[in-house]
């Protein structure tokens, strides 16, 4: 298992940019904390320390423990090409999707379990008695009757889910199903994600935030923008005033390097002026994320000349880089494929961007410029567990076109906010409600500050971190825990 290093970063951060009652309560948590844990570890497991949402909360979350003074470890399981097929095809069934159809049957319960088994013998010997360790999606769900072994405090969190049971989810949960019993808590995003067997008296409903101070998501000047994308082959007629420099979440300084777009950047085609309005979606390369959904609703949105010259980028990860997804080389090809059979006028206003994981910050950075240059951030998911790629433009007064699935609900109110899809698959409503933004400043404005003045209300880590002290706090104060 590989631990993940995570230097702590002091509350009063977070604080200089909330109201005087949430700062109060954000600090009165860290006490109560400190108080309630004692000399106990708070340990995280998961699947990968880069190339998601989750990793990008873990590197947060632990970041402001450590600086609240709480023991926290973040560690990454190891894995096998076949364990993360098999956890791949749990997220798609749990997502209400068949994925790619392969069974779930007693020969993926062994090599599941013996995976795990490898793993909990490095865990025990970090593993202390009553240590909190909360294990996170299907991937890590085996490791919680070991860990009850190991005389731990143990709450399985998962981040994905549907809000209609089908035959699907139903596989996947059954697959899980005797693995959860020995947890003692369940965290999902959302009440509706979880199976119909569980305890109420074990759910927890916890939706996920973002850090406005993280590389993703700190402030950057329009000329700050301009140079990252330009020296990044995103752009292709900016005038960089130098590198563009980023602190990484260690505390070093970084700075964005350059990136030929032949090589990979961006695929296919020469990179868009930057004075052109620019449609982004921002996801992994997972079927999911509909990404040849967006390119052919993008083609009916521009075809009227009111829309102007909008371009549209779809950016995901550099496959090689995201280690527990194999699917990704899979969809990105097919988008590629799909790409090829646009009309040649729209094909060369949709730019596919494989955007480098080899430095998790500087790849932060360019998502960052790239959310903060777009004209309207769409999300055209089919199911989505939250979507931090909602919350993350929001924040930075972007108009945002979404699926209503998901957490994306949860987040975005219609016409107030954002503007949301009812049908994802309905691409005629998806290229109007684009070609409404695309024609409208004013309205693109309108829902852009409306926006972040959302994520500021409800999707920062202060209501994050209070949660996750209620929930360890009750947990460690159980009498029948070590």
């Amino acid at each position: 298992m590989e631990e993940v290093d995570v230097q702590p970063v002091s509350l009063d951060r977070l604080a200089s940019i909330l109201p005087a009652d949430r700062a109060a309560r954000l600090e009165a948590s860290a006490v109560r904390a400190r108080a309630s844990f004692g000399d106990r570890v708070v340990w995280h497991v998961n699947s990968t320390a880069s190339g998601g949402g989750v990793a990008e909360m873990l590197q947060t979350l632990l970041a402001y423990g450590k600086g609240a003074g709480i023991e926290n470890r973040w560690l990454v399981l190891d894995g096998d090409p076949d364990f993360f097929r098999i956890t791949k095809r749990l997220h798609n069934l749990l997502h209400g999707s068949p994925g790619d159809g392969g069974p779930l049957g007693q020969a993926e319960h062994h090599h599941y379990q013996g995976v795990l088994a490898s793993n909990l013998e490095q865990l025990q010997r970090r593993i202390s008695p009553g240590d909190i360790v909360l294990i996170h999606d299907p991937q890590t769900a085996g490791l919680a009757q070991g860990l009850r072994r190991l005389r731990a405090r143990v709450v399985w969190r998962c981040h994905v889910g549907s809000d209609f049971a089908n035959e699907y989810t139903r596989v996947g949960w059954e697959f899980l199903r005797a693995y959860l019993q020995h947890a003692e808590g369940l965290v999902f995003s959302r009440r509706a994600y979880a199976p119909q067997w569980a305890d109420d008296s074990r759910l927890v409903v916890i939706p996920p935030s973002i850090d406005p101070f993280s590389a993703k998501n700190v402030p950057l000047t329009a000329d700050q923008v301009a140079s990252v994308l330009t020296t990044v082959g995103l752009v292709a007629d900016g005038d960089p005033d130098g590198p563009v420099g980023f602190t990484r979440r260690d505390g070093t300084p970084g700075a964005v390097r350059p990136h030929r777009w032949s090589s990979g950047v961006l695929l296919e085609t020469e990179p868009p002026l930057l004075r052109v309005p620019i449609v982004l979606q921002v996801s992994r390369w997972d079927r999911l994320k509909d990404m040849a959904g967006v390119m052919a609703a993008f083609a009916q949105a521009v075809s009227d000349d009111a829309a102007g010259h909008a371009h549209l980028v779809l950016a995901g990860p550099q496959v090689s880089g995201v280690s527990d997804d194999p699917e990704g080389a899979e969809v990105l090809a097919e988008c590629r494929d799909r790409w090829r059979y646009l009309p040649d006028t729209t094909r060369r206003r949709v730019h596919l961007a494989s955007l480098p994981m080899d430095d998790i910050d500087e790849n932060a950075t360019i998502v960052n410029a790239l959310q903060r240059h777009a004209t309207v951030v769409v999300q055209k998911s089919l199911a989505e567990g939250f979507g931090l790629t909602v919350t993350e433009p929001m924040w930075k007064g972007r108009a945002v076109v979404a699926s209503r699935v998901g957490g994306i609900q949860d987040q975005i109110t219609h016409e107030k906010d954002g503007l949301l899809l009812d049908d994802p698959a309905d691409l005629d409503t998806f290229a109007a409600l684009l070609h409404r933004v695309l024609a409208d400043e004013v309205e693109a404005s309108r829902l852009g500050e409306a926006a972040h003045a959302r994520v500021l209300d409800g999707f920062l880590g202060d209501r994050h971190l209070d949660q996750y002290v209620d929930l360890f706090a009750d947990l460690v104060a159980d009498h029948h825990g070590p």
